[in-house]
């Protein structure tokens, strides 16, 4: 109890700062203060605590032992805080907000999102989607479902599914491919921003890989359509041709000959402890679950 008497909240919110962000540049952006404010601040807490909270060096900082310990109780307690303001002040019922990447929202999120709500009625959710990386300090959202392995940030990141790619099309275009070889004589549909494209999926296969593709896309919802059209055969994630492979629009015609690709598509990145939405467990736990189920199918 002294140390709480002794330790101004200022202190304590430049310390938290610091230690999520990495860097004094960071929490004096954050703070609207300057470095060399917030590193008096930390040498102040050190000083009061009379324990060093960080190893610096010219170019970087790193939390001590005792400083990963310290900060990790200062954010439970900042997380309760905010929860006790919310409670007074109604807060509870701001949005909850997540920004997707768009093909994920488009094919998978969406035709799950009624269930979502219908369990939930009281959790107000705002979606936007966008390939963009969402930068939690200066943007107004909550959780972020990126493509891709995350760049490296301080904010948590959890893999969603692994995803299994293979050649996708339709019933009456499978009539014709019963081996891998008559893929060269079929309209390709690529999707240019997709981690492993036709040129991979065919060298797994010890195939050479076409020199020319029909149909590209940058979007994978928009190369799912040509194929469900008709238009050629694409290779895809079965995950997000999950509703098009189960109606039987779409069919994978040579998944018992060929290999697939797996990968991990998708994670959910958000921040660590920094003012969390009541409602962020609620919805990552049932996004994790309807993933699971996903997968078990």
């Amino acid at each position: 109890m002294s140390f709480l008497r002794k330790t101004p909240l200022t202190l304590l919110r430049a310390f938290e700062a610091a230690g999520r962000g990495g860097s004094f540049a960071a929490a004096a952006k954050e703070l609207d203060l300057s470095p060399s404010a917030i590193s008096h601040a930390i040498r102040k807490l050190e000083e009061t605590l009379k324990v060093r909270l960080f190893q610096r060096s010219t170019r970087e900082i790193e939390l001590t032992k005792e400083g990963a310990v310290l900060l990790e109780h200062i954010q439970r307690g900042f997380d309760e805080m905010q929860r006790g303001f919310a409670l007074v002040t109604a807060d509870e019922a701001r949005p909850l907000r997540l920004h997707t990447a768009p093909s994920f929202a488009h094919q998978w999120l969406l035709p799950r999102l009624g269930a979502f709500v219908k369990q939930h009625p009281q959790i107000d959710l705002r979606l936007s989607a966008s390939t963009e990386y969402v930068r939690f300090e200066q943007e107004d959202f909550d959780l972020d479902i990126v493509y891709g392995e995350p760049r490296p940030s301080p904010y948590e990141k959890i893999p969603l599914a692994v995803e299994e790619l293979t050649p996708l099309c339709t019933p009456e275009l499978a009539e014709t491919i019963r081996q891998p070889e008559d893929l060269y004589h079929q309209t390709l549909i690529q999707c240019d921003v997709q981690l492993y494209q036709w040129k991979g999926w065919f060298e797994a296969n010890h195939l050479t890989p076409p020199r020319h593709y029909g149909l590209r896309f940058d979007r994978s919802f928009m190369a799912i359509a040509a194929a469900v059209d008709g238009l050629g055969v694409v290779l895809e994630s079965k995950l997000l041709a999950e509703r098009e492979l189960q109606s039987g629009k779409l069919v994978c015609p040579l998944i018992a000959t060929t290999q697939e690709i797996h990968y991990i598509g998708h994670y959910l990145v958000f921040p660590r402890h920094q003012h969390q939405h009541y409602a962020l467990d609620i919805f990552k736990n049932w996004l994790l679950e309807q993933l699971n189920l996903a997968q078990l199918r």
